[in-house]
């Protein structure tokens, strides 16, 4: 049943996506992203999301390959098509990251069956609680048997296990979200990291996947609590306080954040790269 409000009437929900809730990890990242208008300006693109980026198109557009085209030496040459240059030290670096790079997108293609199609690929799904609106994009489902799976890509330094897996709120609120989309059951979640060929898999259940739930609810809670605060005239900065940490050297908006300066130091834009060329 929808939470009621005064006159009967439902309850705004808090519409979001797995990727807002998780900014809210810092109140003053959040703040800057989905509230100061205009925002604070961004740092400069770092080659780890370009990496990223470019692997993530090139394994959607394989899928979208008629059958006898999906090669998975056509899979590295959708990494070289769609590669760009922008966040790397050089000309060279950024040359020899993609070798690399689709180098990793073959080798995956190459145990993957191009005769299976998946169930989606680069698809939306969306998923309501009494207090939350949510709705995601996952890279890929795989049909396995009576069920779903959900599977998202990896390309970073660190290699998933399966306590990645189960403590991602992101998976867990994918495998919600294709529950409610393809009104199909979903427990098994994935993550592939191509560098290392690594697949780390977890089965969700009722209980775990409620958990994960009710952890994004508080979110929203929090959210709504610092944005009232806020909209009240308290300081910005103590509604939305920094989270200073080691991961202050990867936050785009560090310039326009004294305590994030201070908890980390500056990096240049490559070097988040799995394989520093």
């Amino acid at each position: 049943m929808e939470q009621l409000i005064l006159g009967g009437m439902p309850a705004r929900l808090f519409a979001c996506t797995p990727a807002r809730l998780a900014t809210f990890d810092c109140p003053r990242r959040y703040r800057f992203a989905y509230v100061d208008q205009p925002p604070p300006p961004r740092g400069g693109p770092w080659a780890h999301n370009v990496v990223g980026a470019v692997v993530h198109l090139a394994l959607a557009r394989w899928f979208g390959l008629p059958r006898p085209q999906r090669l998975a030496e056509h899979g590295a040459d959708l990494v070289h098509e769609n590669w760009q240059q922008l966040g790397f030290r050089d000309d060279a670096q950024s040359a020899r990251t993609a070798v690399t790079a689709a180098g990793w997108v073959e080798r995956y293609l190459a145990e993957v069956d191009p005769r299976a199609e998946p169930v989606g690929v680069e698809r939306t799904v969306a998923t309501r609680s009494e207090r939350l609106a949510i709705s995601g994009r996952v890279d890929r489902i795989d049909e396995r048997g009576e069920e779903l799976v959900v599977v998202d890509y990896k390309t970073g330094r660190h290699v998933p296990d399966e306590a990645d897996a189960r403590t991602s709120p992101a998976l867990a609120l994918y495998a919600l979200g294709v529950r409610r989309t393809l009104r199909r059951a979903c427990r098994r979640v994935e993550l592939h990291h191509l560098p290392s060929g690594t697949v780390a898999a977890f089965e969700h259940d009722d209980a775990s996947l409620a958990t994960h739930l009710d952890r994004a609810e508080a979110t929203a809670d929090a959210v709504d609590a610092a944005t009232g605060e806020l909209a009240a005239g308290v300081d910005p900065d103590a509604a939305f306080p920094a989270v200073p940490s080691p991961a202050c050297r990867w936050c785009d908006f560090r310039r326009s954040c004294p305590e994030g300066r201070s908890a980390a130091p500056e990096v240049p834009p490559w070097a988040g790269l799995a394989e520093p060329a």
